[in-house]
């Protein structure tokens, strides 16, 4: 995507729009701070056509990350038994970093990709500001434990595929909230039942919460995913295929949690090649 320098930008671009204050917020580092700035967005309210249509440069240092949590490759990250105090706070760190980097995700979003109608801003501020809560909700359970945020190390995975997919808005929104993100909706019930058994009824609490929500964001990114591919006129499916390969996405393991996936609005067909993909153990 070609940019142009902010003193390009179009003089009826306000510096307080939204794709700019998301830039602005996206830059932040420190993860608290940043989740309460973008929880206190307001909820709704007008994108002008100037601000849809201006190409923001991208400063360096996106996404603004704290010091700690340290980053480190997935294969190197230790399994813990989720019973004793370390093991339950060693999940629910992961389970907020993955939060964390769903702020940044859906900032990112906001300010990276022009030329798309007003909705699909609103619709991205509305994911960023529960992607906050999401994040501020696991915190604070943490903090109850005796930990915090940054205590565990954690991996990159999720904002790796954003930086692939930084230059085409349908490929973002097939292979982030149509695939990770999506994943999130497997995982969840296992994951509520792990915290439950062990008397953690405030944190299946919040995973119900967190699959509510995020039920609605990949949905928002299956909603736009196919609005791309019609505006393209492209097949939804092999182009998925395509792009997964292309851009080098997980292959997809079940268990599926088939009914949140037909919520958040994957069709019939997709459905069947997951089943199929699962029991051919692709």
């Amino acid at each position: 995507m070609p940019c142009m320098p902010s003193s390009s930008l179009p003089s009826t671009l306000s510096p307080n729009s939204l794709r700019k204050q998301a830039l602005s917020l996206l830059l932040m580092r420190n993860a608290d701070a940043k989740a309460a700035a973008v929880r206190a967005l307001p909820p709704d309210g007008a994108v002008s056509l100037a601000e849809t249509q201006a190409v923001l440069a991208e400063p360096p240092g996106v996404p603004g990350r704290p010091e700690r949590p340290l980053l480190r490759p997935p294969s190197d990250m230790k399994s813990r038994a989720v019973g004793s105090p370390e093991g339950r706070a060693g999940l629910l760190h992961a389970l907020a970093h993955i939060e964390s980097n769903a702020i940044d995700l859906a900032l990112d979003v906001l300010w990276r990709f022009d030329g798309m109608p007003e909705a699909f801003y609103l619709d991205w501020l509305q994911v960023a500001r529960e992607e906050a809560l999401h994040f501020q909700l696991l915190h604070a359970h943490l903090t109850e434990l005796g930990f915090v945020y940054g205590d565990f190390p954690a991996h990159n995975g999720l904002w790796e595929m954003a930086e692939k997919t930084r230059n085409d808005v349908m490929a973002r929104m097939a292979l982030v909230p149509r695939t990770l993100e999506a994943r999130g909706l497997d995982a969840s019930p296992a994951i509520r039942n792990k915290l439950i058994s062990i008397g953690d009824r405030r944190g299946g609490e919040i995973i119900d919460i967190i699959l509510r929500d995020e039920i609605s964001h990949v949905a928002i990114g299956n909603h736009w995913y196919r609005h791309l591919c019609q505006a393209r006129g492209l097949d939804p499916i092999s182009t998925y295929a395509a792009l997964a390969t292309r851009y080098g996405a997980p292959k997809l393991k079940g268990p599926f949690n088939f009914e949140a996936r037909r919520a958040a609005g994957f069709d019939e067909t997709e459905l069947a090649l997951l089943g199929l993909a699962d029991t051919a153990g692709i």
